[in-house]
């Protein structure tokens, strides 16, 4: 924990130092109009200079978290931190000292440090609360399970309402637990759950800094969360059907009580701080005090209040819940190095994308359909929430509009009379960027921490494309066609 600690102040000061160092292009909205003329030759470098060969480190990395466990497990358990720095090193350095981007690298520490500092802080917290739940495995409360966590997303986030679920539901089913048990909770909790708020999943929280209304995921997207959180419930009954276990109990077995009993239940109050915290933006709330870059507001008190509150949960935590979860550091260290890299090296491919989306060519492709496959193809690849405000960067501009624009934004989200179609674009997006965050491993952060924590009590999980062909392909594409149909295509619903 401590480590963590310290690279997080390290981050912070490092991004501290980059924007001192380039204070001379921050500009605010008074000066827009000469500043944009002095940095204008820096932001076309930055936007038409990054060749494509620049996703190569990107690519490398996808391929490596696809293969190492496979081919070459020891390597790569030994050394998935150093690849990931390396591969994000390499482009880094290229768009500081290359490209002299200094824009894309500090943009991508501070959306990591955000990524990273909710992650932790939820991971900790809820390690400290052990759930029993003493009743019989059967498939119908397990789907009742799925559900009640789909909820909890939209209120602890899909990242809270997973490590708050997941060893609960890997205890109850430990007789029975097959690898289809996680995946459909990475489905359900992990991602479609968290479609109804903006505290759900990063994607929609960007979306409501940049000011889509707080309630309006929970109009437009209820529907579409019903009918997809529905479906996969009626998936997973049948397979969980069909996992023929012997229910009856011996003489050595007890009979479950149905009770669910709560250990470590102070750490609820952590939970609840962290996310009380996730409103603490500067570029809302004025008097936060705020990293000031390129005219742009980045927070770090929030950040602060989320390790340190993931810190003194674990320091304060109930030894028993503790031991009784098996806690320990090593799914979030996972993901800390392995999104180090992908923070790292999917700058370029974020940026030729929202290029292409922004230039002409890409402009007449937008409709309500190419933003939902486009966002959700990417989503599932790229980490959802950047992916989610390049198209919704792209979907605004093409019809003239600035997602720097509070008051435009707001008028987009409202279906303004200057926008056509912008609702359904806009839930286009925000569907596809939650659903597909499902399809891999990566596509959301809370994924491959469900993942570790089932590894490590001995569930042999799907590699990287074995999840992909066995379930993504064959459960979630099927799903996603229909929801595209049912409510983008034939706008039934």
């Amino acid at each position: 924990m401590r480590k963590f600690f310290i690279l997080f102040l390290l981050l912070i000061v490092t991004q501290l130092a980059v924007a001192n160092t380039f204070e001379s292009d921050i500009y605010d909205d008074h000066t827009a109009s000469i500043a944009s003329t002095e940095v204008s030759g820096d932001i076309e470098a930055e936007h038409h200079h990054a060749p494509a060969w620049t996703v190569i480190p990107f690519v490398l990395l996808l391929l490596m978290i696809a293969t190492g466990p496979l081919f070459y497990e020891h390597f790569w358990h030994k050394n998935y931190p150093i690849v990931a720095c390396v591969l994000a090193g390499i482009v880094v350095i290229y768009y500081l000292f290359v490209l002299h981007n200094h824009h894309s690298p500090v943009h991508a520490v501070a959306e990591y440090l955000q990524f990273i500092a909710l992650l932790s802080g939820l991971f900790i917290a809820s390690g400290g609360i052990m759930i029993e739940v003493d009743k019989e495995a059967k498939p119908f409360t397990n789907v009742i399970i799925l559900l009640i966590g789909a909820l909890i997303a939209n209120i602890i986030g899909t990242t809270g309402a997973s490590m708050l679920l997941i060893r609960p539901f890997i205890r109850l089913n430990k007789n029975r637990i097959k690898p289809y048990h996680i995946i459909f909770f990475i489905f359900m909790v992990s991602n479609i759950g968290g479609s109804l708020t903006p505290i759900g999943d990063p994607p929609l929280f960007l979306g409501f800094l940049k000011g889509v209304p707080f309630f309006w995921t929970l109009k437009h997207n209820l529907i579409p969360w019903l009918f997809a959180s529905s479906i996969l419930g009626v998936i997973f009954y049948i397979i969980d059907k069909r996992n023929k276990t012997d229910y009856s109990f011996g003489e050595d077995t007890d009979i479950p009580t149905g009770k669910i009993t709560f250990t470590g239940t102070k750490n609820f109050a952590w939970l609840a701080v962290i996310v009380g915290s996730v409103f603490l933006d500067p570029n809302v709330l004025e008097w936060v005090p705020a990293i000031t870059y390129e005219g742009q507001k980045f927070s770090f008190v929030r950040e602060l209040i989320m390790l340190s509150c993931g810190f003194l949960s674990y320091k304060m935590a109930d030894k028993k819940a503790l031991e009784g979860n098996e806690f320990n550091f090593e799914p979030i260290r996972e993901v800390a190095f392995i999104f180090i890299g992908i923070f790292g090296t999917m700058m370029p491919a974020l940026e030729l994308v929202g290029n292409f989306a922004q230039s002409d060519a890409g402009a007449a492709m937008i409709t309500p359909n190419t933003l939902f496959w486009g966002t959700g193809l990417l989503s599932g690849f790229l980490d959802n929430a950047p992916t989610y405000i390049n198209f919704l960067t792209a979907a605004m501009a093409s019809q003239g509009a600035s997602i720097n624009s509070l008051v435009q934004v707001v008028d987009f989200a409202r279906g303004g009379s200057d926008f056509v179609n912008s609702i359904l674009s806009l839930k286009a997006i925000s569907v596809a960027a939650v659903f597909f965050g499902s399809m891999t491993y990566i596509g959301n952060g809370p994924n491959f921490m469900v993942k570790s924590i089932a590894e490590q009590v001995g569930i042999k999980m799907p590699s990287f494309f074995g999840y992909i062909i066995r379930f993504s392909i064959p459960v979630l594409l099927p799903l996603f066609l229909l929801v595209w149909l049912v409510f983008f295509y034939w706008g039934i619903l």
